[in-house]
């Protein structure tokens, strides 16, 4: 029983760092760094789909920040939803342009996973990271709720070997409006569409492209806790990721990251 209610309690509150296997910390300080040390950057998608609207993520998708994300993700360490959900609130606003409550309320948008993945893992990662992200923003004085507003049409093939143009083939048409949504979705200010892990933006432009039929025209944005890149621009191995740029606002040119280029189904964006 105590070895039971042990493998319990780190699945809630891991006594170990998911980052790194420090002990006795959700994140250790190390980890922490490099989900928030650095404002969130524009992410461009190479090449970059069409419908995509502006992404910003919090942070680049490698080393403790891919661990964290799967952590929460696949072994469901609940307890990385907060810190998670502050590095997209950080996005959030940087997406959506303004910080307060002067800037108006935000809806966030949660990307929807498929239902036999949310039962397989037993929580949907994304909507969790959202609504840890939406709190985060109110506590920060910027008005924000999450709308579970999409959901899957149909389908879709497993993404990881299919080339960019596949993958936009493979999503389009799969996401539609939950009933009921749209005229919430049309008289909301700011809408941001959020997801764990952006990477060749395919979904990310068929969320856009969803939430424009239902009549959010000009005002959506999108914003993700990671991007993955790629440090060199060099041509990668065959069946590797899509390259993502990352543009800092300030600096107006790309920063280059590293990437990691061997990544399973549930690391899709």
């Amino acid at each position: 029983m105590r070895a039971w209610w042990q493998d319990v309690m780190d699945l809630v509150v891991p006594s170990e760092c998911a980052g790194c296997g420090r002990p006795r910390a959700v994140v250790c300080a190390v980890c922490a760094r490099a989900l928030h040390s650095s404002p969130p950057r524009r992410v461009h998608p190479v090449p970059e789909p069409s419908g995509l609207p502006a992404v910003y993520a919090a942070a680049p998708y490698a080393d403790a920040v891919r661990a964290l994300l799967l952590a929460h993700k696949e072994r469901g360490a609940l307890a990385l939803a907060r810190p998670l959900g502050t590095a997209l609130a950080a996005a959030v606003r940087a997406a959506a342009g303004g910080r307060g409550a002067a800037a108006g309320p935000v809806l966030l948008v949660p990307v929807p996973s498929a239902g036999g993945a949310v039962r397989a893992r037993g929580h949907d990662p994304v909507r969790r990271i959202a609504l840890a992200a939406a709190a985060e923003l109110r506590r920060s004085g910027t008005p924000a709720r999450v709308l579970a507003a999409l959901r899957q049409r149909r389908a879709v093939a497993d993404q990881s070997s299919l080339s960019p143009a596949q993958r936009g083939a493979n999503v389009a048409g799969a996401l539609g409006a939950a009933p009921g949504t749209g005229a919430v979705l049309r008289a909301a200010g700011r809408v941001v569409l959020v997801d764990d892990l952006v990477t060749t933006g395919a979904t990310l432009a068929e969320a856009a492209r969803a939430l424009s039929a239902a009549g959010v025209e000009k005002r959506t944005h999108a914003a993700a806790v990671a991007a993955a890149p790629d440090s060199t621009g060099a041509p990668g191995p065959v069946g590797a990721r899509p390259r993502a740029r990352l543009r800092t606002p300030a600096e107006g040119r790309p920063g280059e990251l590293p990437q990691n280029l061997h990544h399973r189904r549930s690391e899709e964006d």
